[in-house]
C-alpha cells in the first residue's frame, strides 16, 4: 500500500500552498484526463497485456544462464537498474545476476569482459528505434565476442525492439534471434512496465505479475476523476503549485538504498519529460523542474545543509519504508554507556525511520516545502504502483503546463552531432 502525505506543505508559510488552493485544482482533473486520453499513450494500458510469453520465455531458460546482461541506455537501462536494486539481493547472492550495461564507458565494458562467462551469459539489446548507437555499439562488441567462442547467437543474444525495419530488426529476422517488440505508444521513459523492464525482471526471477498488480491498481486510480483518489493528480498539482512560486527543484530522498534507483529513474522521467521549450500552441514557455537524487540518512550529512538554509527553490520528496524487512538490533556493548544509552534497545530500523521523521520535521520548521510518499514495505507490488504514480503525475504535469510531456526534442541535436563528428572523423 502507498499514500502521500503532503500535509507538512500547509505548515510552510513561504512558499504557501494552502488547502484551497490544492483542492481548487479539482475541476481540472476530468479535462486533464480527457486530454491525456487522446495523446496516444499507454503507459497506462500496458499494465493489462498478457505477460504469457515472456513467462513462459523465462522460465525455458531457468538454470541455464548465471548472468543476465542488459546492453541499453536511458529509458532502457534506468528502469532495470531499479528493478535489480530495489528487489534483487544488493550483493549479487542469487544467480542469475542483472548487470546492466548503461554506457559505452570502456572501462566499464572492459571490466565487465572480466568477469563474464560466455557460456553461461545472456545478452539483452534493448533498442526502441532499434538504431541507438550506444547498445548497438555494445551489441557488436559482444556479438563478436560470443562469434569467437563460436556460441550460438539464437540462445545467447535477444533482442527488446520496436516492429519497424532497424539495425536490431533486420538482424533478428535474418539470424532468428528472439526478439520482444516495445509497444509503439509507449516512449522509453514511460517503459519501465513493458517487456523493457519485464523480461529482464523475469529471467532472474523478480515476480513480474505482483509488478503488473500495482500497477494495475494505481492505474485505475490515476483515471479517477475521484481528487482525493487520484495519487498521480494531487502530485502533479502539488509541483505545479510550487512551481508557480519560485520552487523548481525537485528532490527525491528515498530513506533507504532500495530505493536509490528509482529517485534516478524518477530524474530521467522528470527531466526529460518537463523541461520543454514550446508549449502545444507553439509559445515558447521554457518550462521545467530540476530533479535531484538523494538518500537518507546519507543526504543529511551534507545535502540537507542546502535544504534547509540554502534558497526557497526545493521541494523534497520522502519516501518512507514502513517495514524494512530486518529487525536487527543495535548492540549494546560500549564502555562509556552515557554517550550511547539513547540506542539502547533499538533496531536499526527505529533508527532510520527516526531520522527520517526528525528530517522532514526539520526542513518543515526550516520553511521547505516537503511531501512524504509512504511506502508498507518494499516488495514488487509497491514498485508497480510507484512506476505508475510517478508517471501518470508527469503526464498530468504536462497538462497544467500546455506541453509534450511525451517527445523529447532536446536530446536529439546531441545525437545528429554524435552521428556527424564520427562520419568527419573517418
Amino acid at each position: 500500500m502507498i499514500t502521500l502525505d503532503y500535509s507538512n506543505l500547509f505548515k510552510v508559510k513561504n512558499p504557501q500552498i494552502t488547502e484551497a488552493n490544492f483542492k481548487g485544482t479539482e475541476e481540472k482533473l476530468s479535462p486533464y484526463l480527457e486530454l491525456i486520453k487522446t495523446r496516444n499513450q499507454g503507459f497506462y494500458d500496458i499494465v493489462n497485456e498478457d505477460v504469457s510469453e515472456v513467462l513462459e520465455y523465462a522460465a525455458s531458460l531457468k538454470g541455464q544462464f548465471d548472468d543476465i546482461i542488459v546492453l541499453g541506455i536511458g529509458g532502457s537501462s534506468l528502469g532495470n537498474i531499479c528493478l535489480k536494486d530495489t528487489l534483487a539481493h544488493p550483493y549479487g547472492k542469487d544467480a542469475p545476476r542483472l548487470c546492466v550495461l548503461d554506457n559505452v564507458d570502456p572501462y566499464m565494458i572492459e571490466k565487465l569482459d572480466d568477469i563474464i562467462n560466455y557460456d553461461r551469459a545472456l545478452f539483452i539489446t534493448i533498442s526502441k528505434s532499434g538504431d541507438t548507437p550506444e547498445p548497438v555499439a555494445e551489441y557488436l562488441y559482444f556479438r563478436k565476442k560470443t562469434d569467437d567462442k563460436e556460441l550460438d547467437p539464437k540462445k545467447h543474444h535477444v533482442f527488446i525492439t520496436g516492429p519497424h525495419t532497424s539495425f536490431l530488426h533486420d538482424v533478428g529476422v535474418r539470424e532468428g534471434i528472439k526478439m520482444f517488440p516495445v509497444p509503439e505508444n509507449v516512449g522509453g521513459r514511460f517503459s519501465v512496465l513493458t517487456n523493457v523492464g519485464l523480461l529482464p525482471a523475469a529471467l532472474i526471477g523478480i515476480d513480474i505479475q505482483e509488478l503488473l498488480r500495482g500497477g494495475k491498481e494505481f492505474a485505475a486510480k490515476f483515471l479517477s476523476e475521484n481528487f482525493d483518489e487520484n495519487i498521480s493528480f494531487q502530485f502533479a498539482t502539488i509541483q505545479y503549485l510550487l512551481n508557480q512560486n519560485g520552487v523548481n527543484i525537485n528532490i527525491m530522498m528515498p530513506y533507504t538504498n532500495r530505493l536509490r534507483t528509482f529517485a534516478d529513474w524518477y530524474s530521467q522521467l522528470l527531466a526529460e519529460s518537463i523541461g520543454k521549450a514550446t508549449a502545444r500552441d507553439g509559445s515558447i514557455v521554457n518550462t521545467g523542474i530540476t530533479p535531484v537524487a538523494a538518500l537518507g540518512t546519507v543526504d543529511q550529512h551534507s545535502q540537507v545543509q542546502l535544504y534547509n538554509e540554502g534558497p526557497r527553490d526545493k521541494m523534497i520528496i520522502f519516501l518512507e519504508v514502513e517495514n524494512h524487512e530486518s529487525k536487527i538490533e543495535i548492540p549494546h556493548v560500549s564502555e562509556d554507556h552515557e554517550k550511547t544509552d539513547f540506542l539502547k534497545g533499538i533496531t536499526f530500523e527505529n533508527l532510520i525511520n527516526t531520522e527520517l521523521h526528525a528530517t522532514q520535521d526539520a526542513v518543515t520548521k526550516y520553511e521547505k516545502a516537503n511531501v512524504t510518499f509512504k511506502l508498507d514495505k518494499i516488495d514488487a507490488y509497491n514498485l508497480g504502483a510507484l512506476f505508475l504514480i510517478f508517471e501518470g503525475a508527469t503526464a498530468f504535469l504536462g497538462e497544467f503546463y500546455g506541453i509534450d510531456a511525451f517527445n523529447q526534442p532536446g536530446v536529439e541535436l546531441g545525437k545528429v552531432l554524435t552521428r556527424q563528428y564520427l562520419i568527419e572523423k573517418k
